[in-house]
């Protein structure tokens, strides 16, 4: 038993002290205004469109994925030299980098990066952005929209087509709960059901 729970402990402390990649970006009058995104080695990410939210969302992005993200990260040498290219440009909204090790943490913030690592990894977390919004929208029409529902599909499929949707997974029970749901339009389940078994296919794959 003392051995049992000492391995639990041992998880526990390796969980909040293992390495993890976070973005911030604040960008009033965009959608969405704030976004945080958390990204530990293990792929599990926390998410959150307001700063003040004591309850984010969770989920789990492909293993390739935060291998990517962490590769970047040592590319721009964890955040311990500026990203921020100094150009005049518009105003993109105030990002930050940063990379935490235990006690250790270093972080760059900037407007518009020329460095190509620094794009590319923005990119990712852009990407991610537009996936989890892409969830939550169909869980919202899930529940108050069901006419919505088959619009939502459509813009998951695009971001699936163009190979721009991650943490395809997290999709599954609610594609599954439309396609297994006559009052819901056909054409919506019909989408939902290839959509699911494009999901499991990938997955089943990798």
């Amino acid at each position: 038993m003392k051995l049992f729970l000492g391995l639990v402990c041992a998880a526990a402390a390796f969980a909040q002290t293992a390495p993890r990649v976070v973005y911030t970006k604040s960008f009033p009058g965009s959608t969405p205004a704030y976004v945080s995104i958390i990204v530990d080695r293990t792929g599990a990410v926390t998410y959150k469109e307001d700063p003040k939210d004591d309850d984010p969302e969770k989920f789990q992005i492909e293993a390739q994925t935060a291998s990517l993200i962490f590769d970047l990260a040592d590319k721009l040498d964890h955040f311990k030299r500026p990203v921020e290219s100094g150009l005049k440009v518009a105003n993109m909204g105030a990002k930050t980098f940063r990379y935490e090790d235990g006690a250790a943490a270093s972080e760059a913030k900037f407007n518009y990066s020329t460095d190509m690592n620094a794009q590319a990894l923005q990119g990712w977390f852009e990407t991610i952005t537009e996936s989890e919004r892409a969830f939550l929208n169909l869980r919202l029409t899930i529940k108050h929209d069901k006419l919505g529902v088959h619009q939502s599909l459509m813009n998951i499929e695009a971001l699936w087509t163009q190979n721009r949707l991650v943490s395809s997974v997290q999709f599954l029970p609610l594609f599954d709960r439309v396609y297994k749901d006559e009052t819901y339009l056909n054409i919506a389940r019909e989408r939902a059901k290839n959509l699911a078994d494009a999901v499991r296919k990938k997955d089943k794959a990798e």
